[in-house]
C-alpha cells in the first residue's frame, strides 16, 4: 500500500514539472519580443472601427449657451426634460454665455448678435392655437404684456424692443464678448390656459426660448445662430417656493431606491439646444384685428370691411361678415377649402386643417371645433361653417330720389308709396355699428358713390331746414325705417352731401 502511495506521489510530481514546461513555453512565446499591442491595434478591422468613432473636435460645439438662475425641480425623473417653476412678475436672470471655441463663428468676432426671448406654450396643441390663445389673454388684461425685459437689472444689453402685436417675445443686441445678463419677468400663470376652471386644475406648461441671429450682408439680423430652451411653470407670487418646496418633502419621504429614478434638482437651469422658433411677426400684424374678439366698435368696424366686395344693391349680406356671403360647400378641394379659410379670417388655421377637404371640415361638430380652435375661435368657425350671421343692430330702407316732376316727389320720411308711374325701388342697408359713418358707408357702397367724396350726410327735418346727421341721431333712428335720398354738390365743389327725406 506504501508503495502504491508513493509511486501515486512520483506520477503526481511529474506532471506538475510538464505542466509548469508547457507554461514556461507559452510564456516564451508571447514575450515582450514576439507581442505588441501597437501591432495588433494597426491591423485593418482595428483602424476601421476607430475611423468610425466621432473625434472630439469633430463634434458639435454650440456657439452659445443660456442659463437662467432659477433651480430645477427634483420631481422630475432620469431621462426626462428638466422642469423649472417661475413666479409671476419675478425677475429672473438668464446669463448670456460666449461658448465658442478658438476659431469658431469668426464672423461675429467683435460685433453685436441679436437675440429673441419668448415665452411659448409646450404643449403642441396650444401651439397650433397660440395666437387665439394670447388674443384672448390680452383681452382680459389689457395693457399687460406676457414677457417683460427687467431692464434696469439687466446687464450688457442694448437696443431693446418689444412689439406691441407679440405680447410673449422681447428682443435685444448684445456683445457675446463682454458679460450679459437679461433679467425677464413672466406676467401669465400657466392655469390662466387650462380649458376648465373648477379650481385644483394643473397648470398649462410654457418654454423659455432664446434664439440668436448675426447680420447679413445687408446688415439685417437674420442669419440664424443658436437656439435653446427650457420647460417652465408660472405660479401666482410666492407659488413657486411652496410648489419646490412641496416636490422636495415628496423626494425625502421615498427610498433610496425609488430617489435614482429621479433627477437631483439643480441651482440653475441650463436651456438645452432647439430648433429656432418659427418667427412670423406678419402674421401677427395682419391677423390681429380679424381674430381679436369683435366686443368694441373700432374692431367690428374693420371686421366689416370685406364686405365692399359685395356691390350689389340687391345684396342682403351688405352690412353682414362677409364670412356667410360664401359658403364652404362639401365638394370643395382642399385648396378651395384653404382659400376659404383665409377669406374668412382664419388664416392662423390653415396648417393646422391643411389637408381637409370642404366635407372634412363640415363633418366637425360644435364641440370638435372648440376643442381644436379654443373656445372664441371654434363658435366663430362653427357659426361661419354654418353660415350664421351676425343680426345687425340697425336696418334702414333707402332709395334714391329720381329726377321727376316737383309734384310727383315724395313727402319727407314718406313710407315709399309713389304716385308716379314709376314705382320706387328701396334697398335695405344693415348696420353694425349705430354711427353717422356707417350710415355714409353702407350708403356709399350700395349706390355706388365713392365713400371718400362724401362730405357730410343731412336729414331734411320741418319746413326743409338740413340737420346734420350725428352719432345720437343714428342711434335714435326707428329700425326699418325708410328714407328718400339725393345728392348735391358741395359748395366748394369737393366732393356732394347726401340727405335723406
Amino acid at each position: 500500500m506504501a508503495w502504491v502511495l508513493k509511486m501515486d506521489e512520483v506520477i503526481e510530481s511529474g506532471l506538475v514539472h510538464d505542466f509548469d514546461a508547457s507554461l514556461s513555453g507559452i510564456g516564451q512565446e508571447l514575450g515582450a519580443g514576439a507581442y505588441s499591442m501597437s501591432d495588433v491595434l494597426a491591423l485593418p478591422i482595428f483602424k476601421q472601427e476607430d475611423s468610425s468613432l466621432p473625434l472630439d473636435d469633430e463634434t458639435k460645439h454650440p456657439p452659445f449657451q443660456y442659463v437662467m438662475c432659477a433651480a430645477t425641480s427634483p420631481a422630475v425623473k432620469l431621462h426626462d426634460e428638466t422642469l423649472t417653476y417661475l413666479n409671476q412678475g419675478q425677475s429672473y436672470e438668464i446669463r448670456m454665455l460666449d461658448n465658442r471655441k478658438m476659431g469658431d463663428v469668426p464672423e461675429i468676432t467683435g460685433k453685436l448678435v441679436k437675440s429673441i426671448i419668448r415665452v411659448v406654450f409646450h404643449d403642441r396643441r396650444l401651439q397650433y392655437t397660440e395666437h387665439q390663445q394670447l388674443e384672448g389673454w390680452k383681452w382680459n388684461r389689457p395693457g399687460d404684456r406676457l414677457l417683460d425685459l427687467d431692464i434696469p437689472m439687466s446687464v450688457g444689453i442694448i437696443d431693446t424692443k418689444t412689439n406691441p402685436s407679440q405680447l410673449n417675445a422681447v428682443e435685444f443686441l448684445w456683445d457675446p464678448a463682454k458679460r450679459t445678463s437679461a433679467f425677464i419677468q413672466v406676467h401669465c400663470i400657466s392655469t390662466e390656459f387650462t380649458p376648465r376652471k373648477h379650481g385644483g386644475e394643473k397648470g398649462v406648461p410654457f418654454r423659455i426660448q432664446v434664439d440668436t441671429f448675426k447680420q447679413n450682408e445687408n446688415g439685417e439680423y437674420t442669419d440664424h445662430l443658436h437656439s435653446a430652451s427650457c420647460q417652465i411653470k408660472v405660479f401666482k407670487p410666492k407659488g413657486a417656493d411652496r410648489k419646490q418646496k412641496t416636490d422636495r418633502e415628496k423626494m425625502e419621504k421615498r427610498t433610496a431606491h425609488e430617489k435614482e429614478k429621479y433627477q437631483p434638482s439643480y441651482d440653475t437651469t441650463v436651456l438645452t439646444e432647439c430648433s429656432p422658433w418659427p418667427d412670423t411677426p406678419t402674421a401677427y400684424v395682419n391677423s390681429s384685428p380679424s381674430t381679436a374678439p369683435t366686443f368694441t366698435a373700432p374692431q367690428q368696424s374693420a371686421c366689416s370691411v370685406p364686405d365692399s366686395n359685395s356691390s350689389s344693391p340687391n345684396h342682403q349680406g351688405d352690412g353682414v361678415s362677409q364670412a356667410s356671403s360664401e359658403q364652404l360647400q362639401p365638394s370643395a378641394t382642399i385648396q378651395e377649402t384653404q382659400q376659404w379659410l383665409l377669406k374668412n379670417r382664419f388664416s392662423s388655421y390653415t396648417r393646422l386643417f391643411s389637408n381637409f377637404l370642404g366635407a372634412d371640415l363640415l363633418k366637425l361638430t360644435k364641440e370638435d371645433l372648440v376643442q381644436i380652435c379654443g373656445a372664441a375661435d371654434g363658435i366663430r368657425l362653427y357659426n361661419s361653417l354654418k353660415s350664421r350671421s351676425v343680426r345687425p343692430r340697425l336696418t334702414l330702407y333707402v332709395c334714391r330720389e329720381q329726377p321727376a316732376p316737383q309734384g310727383q316727389q315724395q313727402a319727407a320720411g314718406g313710407g315709399g308709396d309713389s304716385s308716379a308711374a314709376t314705382p320706387y325701388v328701396y334697398h335695405a342697408i344693415y348696420l353694425e355699428e349705430m354711427v353717422a359713418s356707417e350710415v355714409a358707408r353702407k350708403l356709399a357702397l350700395v349706390f355706388n358713390i365713392p365713400f371718400h367724396q362724401i362730405n357730410q350726410v343731412y336729414r331734411q327735418g320741418p319746413t326743409g331746414i338740413h340737420i346734420l346727421v350725428s352719432d345720437q341721431m343714428v342711434q335714435n333712428f326707428q329700425d326699418e325705417s325708410c328714407f328718400l335720398f339725393s345728392t348735391v354738390k358741395a359748395e366748394n365743389g369737393g366732393g356732394v352731401h347726401i340727405i335723406l327725406k
